[in-house]
This record gives structure tokens, sequence and C-alpha cells, in this order.
């Protein structure tokens, strides 16, 4: 078994969460439950990582496994009743590349099924629980207000740490979770990572808070209050605080997200959308193909923000191109693991520095493996464009699930640069399929009055052609 660093409180948090879980699903729905524990879990379970068997148990493989094996002992029924779906493929591609990355290198069947197995923890467990129990109005705005407040909670842990720095991790469980030089910001200051891997992660998750806070208002399904406290002065600290994390990226995100679906929806046009899920493609072609080299973006940054942003940035650029060569001298499926795919000198020292999702999936899995990373992430975005209506992107029925398509979008651009995963962007991923496998039949426009249909109407519709039947459930205890 390996072992990670830090004080006793590492392995009892990882160890004590599965029973938190069942407690959890004793005490409240099987949804709220699930909600909880996949926002709870990923914001303040330690970042560490305990190699057993075949098995990386780290925060996500706690959280994934403790609500799958609740999910088999209090509501097996439900899991039972999943019937695999044509739009489940991608997902399923994606989880078991890693196999034939293994195999196309002669790493072996065990290696193969280990990453594998890692893989399906990372992103096919989420999907897969959102699929099943995030596939209705009334479930989708439990996911929603969770992650929406489970942003409000972390409010204070921010203002703590830009006020003291980032040690809350470090004085919880005995270490930084990553590199303390990456936090200080230009100008003085801090970036807060609280519990998360980086203060990149931790920005994007604010930022997924207001994005969902800002349209659920607008969609009137945000409650009057939360807490006893107004929602509308919760949103307002939330924005704040947001800003003040000083991610520019991550706030120009939110800027771009709120457009698109503002935008979309006044025009009843889905272009703006399409254009989002077009940019990772025109990224890697023009990158592969060493079109673009990235340095008038860089000069730009050098311009407009800072020297040093400029520098790290063009440094990315700079490593991915020798990355990409690299990849190129691989197979169809890539170098595999055990860092085959890094780049090393003449001495044996590895010289290169990965960043961005697409280029670790493109030097380990290959170009196989790359497609189907890109068509797991954007399968429920082209789903969504393409079979709901944007003037319905602004309903209590859609609404969330506009938000989570448009943030599926935007996470897919920000992996060109980043790698941070996070297992609650894939159960809104799960959900957005379930959602839409449980609405196909439905008539959004009705099409011998021209008119949308009244939002009763629409959830009769929903309830009358669900592929999957949906048991009653509790109202939600977060209001």
């Amino acid at each position: 078994m390996g072992s990670a660093p830090g004080n006793i409180l590492v392995p009892i948090a990882l160890l004590a969460f599965p029973a938190w879980v069942i407690t959890l699903f004793k005490k409240r729905g099987s949804h709220e439950a699930i909600a909880i524990a996949f926002v709870a879990g990923w914001m303040f379970l330690p970042v560490a990582n305990y190699d057993i068997f075949l098995l990386r148990n780290t925060k996500t493989a706690a959280i994934c496994l403790s609500v799958l094996a609740c999910a088999y002992l209090f509501d097996k029924e439900r899991l039972s009743k999943f019937q695999f779906n044509a739009a489940d493929i991608p997902m399923l591609l994606w989880c078991t590349a890693s196999f034939f990355s293994s195999m196309a290198n002669g790493d072996g069947p065990y290696d193969g099924l280990s990453q594998a197995m890692y893989q399906s923890v990372r992103w096919g467990i989420p999907y897969f629980i959102g699929r099943i129990y995030f596939n209705d109005v009334d479930s989708t705005k439990i996911l929603a207000l969770a992650i929406f407040i489970g942003s409000i909670v972390y409010v204070p842990f921010c203002w703590y740490e830009l006020i003291m720095s980032p040690q809350l991790h470090r004085l919880t469980y005995g270490y930084h979770q990553s590199d303390f030089i990456q936090t200080l910001r230009d100008g003085g200051g801090f970036r807060p990572m609280v519990y998360m891997e980086h203060g990149l992660m931790t920005a994007m998750w604010m930022v997924l808070g207001v994005f969902l806070g800002i349209w659920m208002l607008v969609s009137n399904v945000l409650p009057k209050k939360i807490m006893h406290i107004p929602s509308l002065y919760l949103l307002l600290l939330l924005t704040f605080t947001t800003i003040m994390l000083r991610s520019v990226a991550a706030v120009s995100w939110l800027i771009i997200g709120l457009l698109v679906l503002y935008i979309s929806n006044k025009t009843k046009t889905a272009f703006l959308l399409i254009i989002l899920m077009l940019v990772p493609y025109l990224y890697i072609v023009t990158r592969t193909t060493g079109y673009w080299d990235g340095r008038n973006l860089s000069d730009s940054v050098s311009g407009n923000f800072s020297a040093n942003r400029s520098q790290s940035l063009q440094f990315r650029f700079d490593n991915e191109t020798i990355l990409i060569q690299k990849a190129r001298q691989g197979s169809f499926f890539g170098w595999g693991g055990y860092g085959r795919s890094r780049v090393y000198d003449n001495e044996g020292k590895d010289v290169s520095t990965t960043d961005g999702l697409w280029i670790i999936t493109y030097g380990t899995n290959g170009l196989y493996g790359l497609i189907v990373m890109v068509m797991a992430i954007q399968w429920p975005l082209f789903l969504f464009f393409s079979r709901v209506k944007p003037e319905l992107w602004k309903t209590k029925i859609w609404g969330s699930s506009a938000v989570m398509a448009a943030f599926l979008g935007i996470f897919m651009i920000d992996n060109l640069l980043n790698a941070m995963i996070n297992p609650v962007y894939m159960l809104c991923n799960g959900s957005l399929i379930g959602m839409l496998l449980n609405s196909s039949k439905i008539l959004t426009i009705n099409t011998e009055t021209g008119r949308l249909q009244p939002e009763k109407e629409q959830i009769q519709a929903i309830n009358k052609t669900r592929f999957i039947p949906a048991p009653s459930m509790k109202p939600s205890r977060f209001i």
C-alpha cells in the first residue's frame, strides 16, 4: 500500500467518509444524500493518494465508491432499473481507453485493468450516478442547489486564505496540497486553495456556484431564502468573493457563460454554444499541426495583464510543443503509463511539464483517447443544444441544465491549459444525459400553435415520456 503525506487526520477522513455517507442515506432521501456527499466530500476531504491493490484511494475514489456502495445498499431497485443507452457510449469508451493503451504498449491486462478501474472511478461512476439520480426536474434542482450552497459555505474559508494565505489544508491535514508559490499573486496577496488541489480549481468551483445561482435567480428557481438568509444577499456575497479570488480566467469564463446563455435565449439560437463547443477542436488541430505556437496570445497577455502571466502561458505552450512531438511518435493508443509520454534529455532527466488535460491524454492514450475524452465531455452539450430550444433555457425545467451544459463547454476549454478534474462536473454530465433521455419525446414547441408550451404542460410531458421511472421524491431540505 502506498502512503500519503500528512497527519493522522488524512486516513481518518478518507476512512470515516463512507460511514458519514451511510448516515446521510439514512437521514435524508437518496438524492439529497448523494448531492451533499459529492459536494461536501470534494470541498473538504484531503488531497491525498493511497494505492491499495488495483485502486488509487483518492478523495474522488472515497466519494464515488462510498456513494455507489450506499446506493446499492439502500436503493438497489433504482440501480437495477438502469438501462444502457447509445448516449452512454462516449463515456464507456473514455473509461476503457487506458486499457487499450496498456495493451498496445505491452504492459499487460493487469496494468490495463488497473488504469481502466481508476479511470472509471474518476469519470464513470459520477457520470453513472448523475445519469440515474439527477434525471428529472426536481432532482436536478437538488443538485444545483447543493452546488450553490456548497460554494456559499466555501466563502468564509476563501476569505481566511485571502487574508492569512492558503494554510487551511496544511493546518488540518499537515501539508500543502500543491506548490505554495503558485498561490502568490502579482502585486501581492494570495489565491485561495482551501481543500482543493489548486487555486484554479477552487476558483472554477466558485464560478460554477455563481453561474448556477444567477441563472436560477433568472429562471425563478432560486429559493427566496436559504438558511434563513435572503438568497440575493448570499448570491451577491458569493459573486464578490469569487471576483476577489483574483483568477482572471475563471471570472472571464463566468461572464462568457452568462452571455452565451442570455444571448442564446434572447436570439433563440444556439450559435454561441456551438462556438463554445468548437473551440477545443480548433485549438487542438492548430497546435498538433504546428500552425499556431501561441506566441501572439502570450504577447497579448503581457501587454494587457502582466509579464509573469505571459511567461507562464508561453512556458505551457513551449512544453506542449515538445510533448506533441513525442505523442506523435507513439501509437494510435498512445504511450500508456510509466512516464513514456514525457520528454527526457540525454541524461534521462524529465524536461517536460504537463499542464493541459488534452496533451496528457494525447500522450498517454493517443489520438484514440483524445477523441473519446473530448466526446465524453461534450456529448451532453451537443445533445442539449440539438434537442432543447434556446427559448427554453431560462425556464424552471431547463434552467439548471442549461448552466450545466454551458459549464461543460467551458470545462473542456479550460482543460486545454489545465487538468482540473472534478467529479461533480461529471455528475452534471450524467445529469444532462439523464434529463435528455427522460424528455427526448417532449415537443418543446407546439407544432399546431407555434407557441411555447406552458411550463406546467412541459412538466407533465416530461413525466409522461420518461424512459426510467422516477419514484416520488421528498421536498428538498436545503431550503
